[in-house]
């Protein structure tokens, strides 16, 4: 069976909340990507050096990254060859099948999922610039957290943004957990710790914590988490259990950057990829994780409280190439 075949039947014929999601907010993605490759097999009759040469430029305008696409595009000479194929509307299946070999590499699925503590509180930082959609995105894990039945408390950590403090206490009324907070400008780590004991007297599951994201004085941000951290392993030994990256998918290069300023200062453990839906350059995904070997844990595909869905990559490639399946299956 082939592997568009096995994403219809996984996804499209048993479709869940989670895969229409999936399908609906890699739409920008998929209208731009698959057309392109849809153009690309009606071009070319056969699988050869200049078909290669335009699949490269439409992997790189969707973001996927130079040397990802160097990569894939190696794996799809050598499949192709393998397999003998001639036609170039088959290449579709070996890329859709390439694009999720690539992004898991030698791991598995597990490494999508969150770090939890084998006993006692579990600690997650969450890490990135200002307008990412930082405390946002800690509102929808808290959501999605209690959801599945943990005790959940928030940290207001960012203390200098103005406003930070309110809108996490919004999130926190809102989604119906407890946030711990101090005055504005007061030192983060403080109120981190605050957090950490009053998560225990509460026998909390999970603290989110959020911190603060200026990069106009980047060296002084990067001291300033690397305080948080330390005042985090002290209280509880092993923790953070998951320090989250938040980026802004529709920044593209500029995310990719500060990726690798706070992956130096805080032992980044996975990232959270908001606004996917708002850019035709979800190919930004496969990127972070083969460039800077970071799991993607979360993608944010909508504004709605239940549109950030944990990241896995079959459902990615099923939203990429959804059209196509269906196309598939009108034939």
């Amino acid at each position: 069976m082939g592997f568009l075949k096995k994403l219809k039947d996984k996804f499209a014929d048993n479709p869940d909340t989670s895969t229409e999601n999936y399908k609906e907010g890699l739409s920008k993605t998929r209208t731009s990507f698959s057309s392109k490759i849809n153009d690309l097999v009606a071009k070319y009759r056969k699988v050869d050096e200049d078909f290669f040469e335009d699949l490269e430029e439409i992997l790189i305008s969707a973001d996927v990254g130079v040397s990802t696409v160097m990569e894939l595009i190696d794996e799809l000479k050598m499949e192709v060859k393998r397999r003998n194929i001639k036609e170039t509307k088959e290449v579709k299946e070996v890329i859709s099948e390439k694009l999720v070999d690539i992004y898991y590499g030698e791991d598995s699925e597990e490494l999508e999922k969150l770090t939890y503590a084998d006993q006692g509180l579990t600690v997650m930082l969450f890490v990135g610039v200002n307008g990412v959609g930082k405390t946002t995105t800690i509102g929808k894990v808290a959501h999605k957290l209690k959801q599945s039945g943990k005790k959940v408390v928030l940290a207001a950590g960012d203390t200098f943004r103005a406003g930070a403090i309110e809108q996490l206490e919004a999130w926190g009324e809102r989604v119906g957990v407890e946030v711990v907070k101090n005055n504005a400008g007061s030192d983060p780590a403080s109120v981190i710790f605050d957090g950490i004991q009053a998560a225990k007297s509460r026998q909390a599951d999970v603290l989110l914590c959020d911190t603060a994201g200026r990069l106009q004085n980047k060296v002084n941000l990067m001291n300033e988490l690397s305080k948080v951290k330390r005042v985090i392993e002290r209280e509880i030994p092993g923790a953070p259990h998951e320090v989250l990256l938040v980026l802004d998918a529709t920044t593209g290069q500029n995310a990719m950057s500060q990726a690798k300023t706070f992956s130096d200062a805080t032992n980044v453990t996975g990232i959270v990829l908001t606004k996917l839906d708002g850019t035709a350059k979800g190919g930004i995904v496969l990127r972070i994780r083969n460039e800077l070997h970071l799991p993607v844990k979360f993608v944010g595909l909508g504004e709605k409280l239940s549109d950030l869905e944990t990241f896995n990559a079959q459902a990615f490639v099923y939203g990429l190439f959804a059209d196509m399946l269906e196309e598939t299956e009108e034939k």
